[in-house]
């Protein structure tokens, strides 16, 4: 009979260490078995109401009942998945001109990132790719497993609650040609600072001198500002450039979270080259991506009265999110650069211990960054949460 030790010594995945929970999907379970009637879900992002339920959108709705009534099969669509829905989406992305991008369909936000990251792995295997701090935890992970370096620049101050742009554009001189920098397209996560339409415009300026390749990531369009508006930035960084590459998720704007529906473009000089090989990464990473989420995108767009209810219904949320903001910003004077922000989150100047007692005395539930969801507190619970956290502002 082995021993326990010459077992572990024996297995396959003996040379695998543990790895930690990851920290907010620890925290959904923490909020879950608090039995406090007051306590605040301020960590996850995702769009709540003032019930604080995350709602399927009357569109959505409508659609999936659509879906299946109509659909006659469930067989396979092929790598690039639904093309009508990659062209249908591309004119809320870019509005006119699309004709040097390469779009397909992809599961989620976080699939476009990787298929993106898999396609410069291939063209440019050893491109630096650039990532502003804060960001979102799990682009860094997504780059390096696809085999990428990764290279951090300033970005944000916390304890002024601003960009930092001369900090960032002072450690991107660092960069080389043949660089990638990553940029949020919109409402920035965890920040939701975003730049200015200056700002924008000298970091075109930057990519152009530096030769750097833009990669923009935009799962917010529609939240902060409106559709439109939102996608502006973008649309003029790749007016301004030959090439970049943009990874997008419908996840926020459609509700569809738990669907994973998501779109890589890539804007390209030869876009044939581009095409085969996403489509031969893609068909190695997940053969064919899910049809169901993407199908109810399709039917909302192609459908006049659907898509109008779909924007009026996310010009609702928006206008939801940006009425917390103001309450907010108008409730502490250590809050006021929320009010100039954008989208679901913001980053308070909170540490670590701070955020352990408000979860502990108050219920109040973020981030261990000091990151909240915006979109999870109401207007009679804002008063509460300043309350809260006042203490920990000073």
């Amino acid at each position: 009979m082995l021993t326990h030790d010459l077992v572990e010594e024996r297995s396959f995945f003996g040379g695998l260490t543990a790895q930690p929970a990851d920290a907010l999907l620890a925290l959904i379970g923490l909020h879950r078995a608090d039995a406090r009637p007051g306590k605040m879900d301020l960590g996850i992002g995702m769009f709540r109401d003032d019930l604080g339920q995350t709602p399927v959108m009357r569109a959505v709705k409508v659609a999936e009942a659509m879906l299946v009534e109509q659909q006659e099969s469930k067989s396979y669509l092929g790598t690039e998945g639904d093309g009508c829905f990659a062209a249908l989406l591309a004119e809320v992305v870019f509005g006119a001109g699309t004709d040097r991008l390469t779009g397909v369909q992809t599961p989620g936000g976080t699939g476009a990132l990787r298929l993106g990251a898999e396609l410069i792995a291939r063209s440019r295997p050893g491109a630096t790719v650039w990532i502003g701090t804060p960001t979102w935890p799990n682009h860094a992970p997504i780059f390096r497993d696809a085999g990428l370096p990764v290279q951090t620049h300033r970005f944000f101050d916390v304890a002024s609650a601003a960009i930092d742009f001369d900090a960032m554009i002072e450690d991107l001189g660092d960069a080389q040609a043949g660089d990638v920098l990553l940029l949020h397209g919109c409402c920035h996560n965890p920040t939701g600072a975003d730049f200015s339409g200056e700002q924008w415009r000298e970091i075109a300026r930057l990519c152009e001198r530096r030769g750097l390749l833009p990669f923009i990531d935009l799962a917010y369009q529609g939240l902060g500002d409106g559709l439109d508006a939102d996608a502006a930035a973008m649309r003029g960084l790749l007016r301004a450039l030959p090439e970049a590459v943009i990874a997008y998720s419908c996840d926020k704007n459609f509700g569809l979270y738990r669907e994973r529906v998501g779109a890589l473009w890539v804007q390209s000089i030869s876009t044939d080259p581009v095409r085969g090989n996403l489509l031969t990464l893609a068909r190695s990473l997940w053969s064919m991506p899910p049809d169901h989420g993407a199908a109810v995108v399709r039917l909302v767009l192609e459908n006049a009265a659907l898509r109008a209810d779909w924007a009026a219904e996310l010009d609702a949320m928006r206008a939801r999110i940006n009425e917390l903001r103001m309450a907010l910003a108008a409730s502490h004077p250590r809050l006021a650069a929320i009010g100039d922000q954008r989208g679901m989150f913001a980053l308070l100047p909170l540490g670590p211990d701070a955020v352990e007692a408000l979860r502990r005395d108050h219920g109040i539930y973020m981030a261990g960054n000091g990151r909240i969801n915006i979109a999870g507190l109401t207007p009679e619970n804002i008063p509460i949460f300043v309350a809260g956290v006042a203490p920990y502002l000073a």
